[in-house]
């Protein structure tokens, strides 16, 4: 499972033209869903999500110093089948290393859960459906958590 996480001031997601989801301060995030993702991979993301102190201070002496629990931030989930598209060979990306909507839409709802349980207001996009993100990118501040992060050591070089 993957995430791109963008720090935002605000972001909304249209669907039809209609807004299915927005938020203020918090956090937008891209949610890419793999074969053999399952609740270990979502704890991993979620935990380490709301914990990474990519949130400046109050007075804004520092960009990295609080987490998304620390200022009361909203995610905004986003259903993004492209974060494992393969463009190794030709000019067409391959979307095999993605799961299907059956598998990927369970998982994805309980990504969603899992923030709620944690105390995190969410919003969401709709699974499937063409979207348009808005988003404030705050600083830009950008970053790209992987569930298989979490089998590396934490060897020290």
């Amino acid at each position: 499972m993957r995430f791109v996480i963008q720090r935002t001031t605000g972001a909304r997601v249209t669907v039809d033209g209609e807004t299915t989801g927005e938020i203020e301060k918090g956090l937008v995030i891209l949610v890419g869903v793999t074969h053999d993702d399952e609740q270990a991979d979502i704890d991993y993301l979620v935990n380490k999500t709301i914990n990474l102190r990519i949130f400046s201070a109050v007075d804004g002496t520092s960009g990295f110093d609080l987490s998304l629990l620390d200022v009361s931030g909203s995610v905004l989930l986003i259903s993004q089948f492209t974060l494992f598209a393969d463009t190794r060979k030709g000019r067409r990306p391959g979307f095999t290393a993605s799961a299907p909507g059956d598998v990927a839409s369970p998982i994805f709802d309980d990504v969603a859960k899992s923030f709620e349980d944690a105390g995190v207001g969410v919003q969401l996009g709709v699974f499937g459906a063409m979207m348009n993100v808005e988003l404030v990118n705050e600083g830009p501040a950008t970053f790209l958590l992987d569930s298989t992060d979490r089998h590396r050591s934490r060897r020290r070089g």
